[in-house]
């Protein structure tokens, strides 16, 4: 039996080494403002500064004027971000910024010896809706790379492999299952992984053939049928499926009617099945273990409790490095398009990949 167990699905996603958790925001803003951020009329009562779970359908987070997150550390460990709507601002100690999401864009940042950011999320519509659907899932380093130069890595939409494909044998005429490939090998056919953009030179998630990382997520339209592939290093491969949206999930013929993370063995294919009744969501983390010790505390991710004092301590001689954006919450212009700058001057361009 592929299905190792399943447990309800908590916020954050409850991960396995090497993932240490994955978050999922789906907020419905408002039309906004002149400073990109919602009408201030709409923001009286909110908790600025800490504003989580409100029952408006959209947070502020640690934003005051424009939601998101402004300037934090991190140090050890790596975060990828898949915007599937909305946009997001960064900008870091390192000097880089960027603009990126709307359509599946993904930043993958290696955090290394320290790395201070800001992830801002401006309403760009005046008219509004301004949805914001985005992952951000927090891959471990191993104890020789926490120390690497901290570095991102644009994974633009376009060069994304995805592909809607029919479904399998057994499912309802028609329907079919849309596979994204954000990191990993075999989900697609090889034509489609061809070209895949690699994650960063220092990421654990490097050497594909060692790590057997992947981030895959998986849409299947009402009553379609995919198989997940046995993992390319079998049981070394620990896997988790995450069932965030939709109402009813088959795995190997076991029925989940509520949202779970499934635990499967990574030697095994598993057949996934939607109901008749609707499409659902999945997404997939899976990774060879690194097997070392994990002590965390907020944005510091090490494998000793020295080496997170180590960690505050260096943070509060030089926060990792000057900040030389203004405020700790920057934005960029309304009419800027997608771009990134990176540290040492490199400057990418993209457009919208639909009309704005």
């Amino acid at each position: 039996m592929a299905i190792v167990q399943a447990s309800p699905l908590s916020f954050p996603f409850a991960c396995i080494d090497p993932f240490l958790f994955a978050v999922y925001h789906d907020d419905k803003y408002p039309a906004g403002d002149d400073s990109m951020g919602p009408p201030k009329e709409l923001l009286r009562g909110r908790p600025l500064g800490s504003d989580f779970g409100s029952a408006s359908g959209w947070n502020m987070y640690h934003g005051r004027r424009v939601p998101g997150f402004p300037k934090h550390p991190h140090r050890g460990f790596e975060t990828v971000t898949l915007v599937r709507h909305g946009i997001v601002d960064h900008c870091d100690s390192t000097g880089a910024s960027g603009r990126f999401g709307e359509g599946g864009d993904a930043q993958w940042m290696t955090a290394g010896r320290g790395i201070s950011h800001s992830e801002m999320f401006p309403l760009l519509d005046r008219a509004g809706p301004n949805r914001l659907e985005l992952f951000q899932i927090w891959l471990n380093l191993p104890r020789k790379d926490k120390m690497v130069d901290p570095h991102f890595k644009m994974l633009w939409s376009e060069d994304i492999p995805s592909r809607e494909l029919p479904t399998e044998t057994g499912g309802a005429p028609g329907s079919t299952a849309r596979i994204a490939v954000i990191a990993g090998r075999g989900f697609l056919p090889a034509d489609a992984e061809a070209g895949a953009p690699t994650p960063p030179p220092k990421s654990y998630a490097h050497d594909i053939d060692a790590s057997d990382v992947a981030i895959v997520t998986i849409a299947l339209r009402a009553g379609a049928r995919y198989t997940l592939p046995a993992a390319r290093r079998g049981a070394a491969t620990r896997r988790k499926l995450f069932f965030f949206k939709g109402a009813s999930l088959s795995v190997e013929g076991r029925v989940f009617d509520k949202h779970v993370g499934i635990e499967l063995r990574g030697e095994l294919p598993a057949a996934l099945a939607a109901s008749a009744d609707g499409d659902v969501e999945l997404l997939l983390l899976q990774g060879v273990p690194i097997g070392e010790p994990v002590v965390q505390h907020g944005p510091f991710v090490m494998t000793s409790r020295e080496e997170i004092m180590q960690a505050f301590s260096d943070y509060q001689k030089d926060e990792f490095g000057d900040w030389p954006h203004g405020d700790d919450a920057p934005v960029h212009a309304r009419d800027k398009s997608r771009f990134a700058t990176h540290a040492d001057g490199k400057r990418e361009e993209k457009a919208w990949p639909r009309a704005q």
